[in-house]
């Protein structure tokens, strides 16, 4: 006669996961660099307000509004660029079973407010890019981001082999992770074998100082210069170091930031006379709907095309 065993224990919920090794296994499962990069930040943030050995299914909503208190008074789209990175990681954290609640559930996205004409003057950005003050690591940044008309992460995550010296061309990582080339020239040209000085591997554009090699902020060995020791510059610094820069050239005096270089150089097209087509072409947007965002002419187009259409213009004075 044979006897019932024990009774099988009833499953319980998963172990526990420490914050820091589920936000490495997240950002491992990103496919483009862009968006590591850009959740990199946010959840550096994460980790520093709750700890790094703190379990993620403990994670709760005032942790998550600590987080983002860093970022109450930027602008609407930075918010909502570090909000959504919480968002990515929770979404990513439930279908793991690492957590069963949603700690991001009271943050809401904020409505950007309506912008006019975003586009830097052409003779200011001249200044900027001319004016031998602003370091060359500066002056080179900013002038590849108007060349190509790039997103500041795509040209901060490039690495010295992604340059094509020959064809002035680079290899971006675009938003879905697809491999795309952007175009730069020839002043740009011209700059950029003074800012490698014979490097020929790590990131282009570099930090000041040497990378940390111990503690919660040693980047990846990719972000690291194999000869200097210093890591990739981060997008925050580099938003700071051009606002700063621009601030004195700014009517406002608030300074400008990096992606209004994007709206300048498709604007500056723009009213050049290119194409939609070229614009679209120039940008790697998908639709073409996605144009006006970037592209607004402005009242002094507004007025050139209606003085170019006047009957009256075309007479012949008598």
């Amino acid at each position: 006669m044979s006897f019932p065993g024990p009774p099988t224990p009833a499953a319980g919920p998963p172990p526990a996961s420490p914050l820091t090794a589920a936000v490495e296994r997240f950002l491992e499962s990103a496919q483009a660099a862009t968006t590591r990069t850009g959740y990199a930040e946010t959840l550096a943030r994460l980790t520093a307000v709750a700890g790094p050995t703190y379990p993620v299914a403990a994670l709760t909503p005032e942790q998550y509004a600590a987080v983002m208190d860093r970022w109450t008074t930027a602008a609407a789209a930075t918010w909502n660029r570090h909000l959504s990175a919480l968002v990515s990681f929770t979404t990513w954290a439930q279908r793991q079973d690492l957590l069963a609640t949603n700690p991001a559930r009271r943050l809401e996205r904020r409505k950007p407010a309506r912008r006019g004409d975003r586009a830097i003057p052409a003779a200011r950005l001249d200044k900027l890019f001319t004016d031998p003050k602003h370091a060359l690591r500066e002056r080179v940044l900013w002038r590849l981001l108007y060349d190509t008309a790039a997103r500041a992460e795509e040209i901060l995550s490039l690495n010295v082999e992604d340059l094509d010296l020959e064809f002035r061309r680079a290899r971006v990582a675009s938003k879905g992770g697809a491999i795309e080339y952007v175009h730069r020239a020839t002043f740009t040209a011209r700059l950029l074998p003074r800012l490698l000085a014979g490097r020929t591997a790590g990131p282009v554009f570099l930090a000041d100082r040497r990378a940390p090699t111990s503690g919660s902020r040693v980047p990846a060995r990719g972000d690291i210069c194999p000869i200097t020791g210093r890591g990739r510059l981060s997008y925050p610094r580099a938003e700071y170091m051009f606002k700063t820069a621009s601030a004195e050239l700014d009517p406002h005096r608030q300074g400008w930031t990096l992606h209004q270089l994007r709206h300048s150089a498709l604007q500056h097209l723009a009213q050049a006379g290119r194409t939609a087509p070229d614009l679209q072409a120039k940008s790697r947007h998908q639709h073409l709907a996605s144009l006006g965002r970037y592209v607004r002419l402005g009242e002094e187009t507004s007025a050139r095309i209606t003085a170019e259409a006047d009957p009256a213009q075309r007479r012949r004075p008598r």
